[in-house]
């Protein structure tokens, strides 16, 4: 519980209707979509300017008061979870468009915009943010940028690390840093910018960003392909590169389809049932779209297709979108434990044969789900709770994997967590990743820019000693 005097101060910061006691408000701030800790913060405060937010993690540094920051709270990894007394700082309010140049293609928001309302901007000035999740409609933009943020675009553009030109931040000692100012270039020494994307809240809060739009997309053709095996979905990908430009190549299982049917009534693509479906995208021209149906030709007569379909109009384009996008949220019905995993892709084949041998022989009783954007190496391995086992035990028995996962990614050379951060979830797999020279490095930056280790403690790995 708050000290009276630190709850008054707060108060006085942001107005006493923005500092959120009410359990129900600490147990809806307290946690993101992880399942595994109980939300347990003293307070929610809502500042409406980053110079609150500076007074806050000065008061903090004085009263020696951990702080999470909040987002959209949409995370896979405990990130945002507040379950031993912090104060939790939502930057709800600091939502707006703060400035837009059509010129420079670059917009400056406050870092509480949901990600879905920065892409409906752009679209209005007939630009796009890239950028795109399936947790897009309720997502933030500073969340995102604190977690660089993936989803399925990356193979055409990248991840939200390559569309932030400009931050403003209140780090953890509660300096205001105003990182690169939206240039395009700017070779001055280090650029911290790119120390706080990825950073998982842990240096500093992210209040304000400034980002770079692009031209909109073209209208798209999509593609779905039912393929034999695993090492047939890494042939397909290179056959198609090497002829088109995509801005998508997703995968799911047999068995993640099954679920989204049932569960979201969609239609199977086609009458044809395969183990593993990849969903292609590519802008829609005439001689594009014949040079696909050529590859798709090519790949059925080496075996690796069995059926496939392509969308002949925006409807069904969104329809065969949506047996992707769909999945992640159909299995929060069965408390997925999530492996979010990858390699590089020239690696692809023969990591996917090595893992699946694994997960099959470690776990013969659980159902496996498997999605992912194959196009950036990046896999999602879910193993679904059965009804009947306590959660906690179910956990268990998957982190016990989880580590023989990591020693296999790191012969691959390959990340324990591709876009979803590390988390509270995945720190005892940080090492599989990251060299102890890299992380004993990470903590000295941590140091630097959060002396005192008020922010996000727990969250990458445990608290400075």
């Amino acid at each position: 519980m708050l000290p009276d005097q630190v709850l008054s101060q707060l108060k006085a910061i942001v107005g006493p209707q923005h500092v959120l006691l009410e359990s129900e408000d600490l147990q809806r701030f307290g946690v993101d979509r992880t399942t595994l800790w109980q939300a347990n913060p003293c307070a929610v405060v809502l500042p409406s300017a980053v110079t609150m937010v500076q007074k806050i993690i000065r008061l903090a540094n004085d009263c020696n008061l951990a702080v999470v920051p909040s987002g959209g709270r949409t995370g896979l990894s405990g990130g945002a979870v507040a379950s031993d007394g912090e104060l939790i700082i939502a930057l709800d309010r600091i939502n707006t468009v703060i400035d837009f140049n059509a010129i420079d293609r670059a917009v400056t928001v406050g870092a509480g915009m949901i990600t879905a309302d920065l892409q409906a901007f752009a679209a209005k000035h007939d630009l796009l943010y890239p950028v795109d999740f399936a947790a897009a409609g309720s997502s933030q933009i500073g969340g995102n940028i604190a977690t660089n943020a993936g989803g399925i675009n990356v193979i055409r553009y990248g991840m939200t690390r390559d569309w932030v030109i400009g931050l403003k931040v209140v780090t953890g000692a509660g300096d205001i840093l105003d990182l690169n100012q939206g240039l395009l270039k700017n070779n001055t020494g280090y650029d911290f910018r790119h120390l706080f994307i990825g950073s998982e809240g842990t240096l500093g809060l992210i209040c304000e960003a400034t980002l770079q739009l692009t031209r909109p997309q073209a209208d798209t053709t999509v593609m779905v392909l039912g393929i034999e095996t695993f090492a047939a979905i890494v042939e397909v990908l290179e056959v198609f590169k090497t002829k088109i430009e995509l801005t998508a190549f997703e995968f799911f299982s047999q068995a993640a389809l099954d679920k989204v049917i049932k569960r979201q009534g969609h239609s199977a693509p086609f009458a044809t049932q395969a183990p593993f479906y990849a969903l292609i995208e590519f802008e829609t021209r005439t001689q594009v779209t014949s040079v696909a149906l050529a590859l798709f030709e090519q790949c059925a007569a080496q075996g690796w297709v069995l059926d496939g379909v392509v969308s002949q109009s925006l409807a069904q384009t969104r329809a065969l979108w949506r047996l992707r996008e769909d999945i992640s949220e159909t299995l929060w019905h069965w408390q997925p434990y999530k492996n979010d995993i990858s390699v590089r892709v020239s690696k692809m084949s023969d990591f996917l044969a090595e893992v699946d041998q694994l997960v099959a022989a470690r776990y013969p009783d659980f159902e496996i789900v498997w999605y992912g954007h194959i196009g950036d190496g990046n896999l999602h391995l879910n193993i679904l709770k059965p009804e009947d086992l306590p959660q906690t035990e179910f956990f268990e028995r998957c982190g016990i994997v989880s580590l023989e996962i990591g020693e296999l990614l790191a012969r691959y050379g390959g990340s324990i967590s591709a876009e979803h951060g590390v988390g509270l979830l995945k720190k005892s797999l940080l090492p599989y990743s990251r060299s102890p020279v890299e992380i004993a490095l990470m903590r000295s930056i941590k140091k630097t820019f959060d002396p005192k280790s008020i922010l996000n403690p727990g969250k990458v790995f445990d608290a400075l000693v």
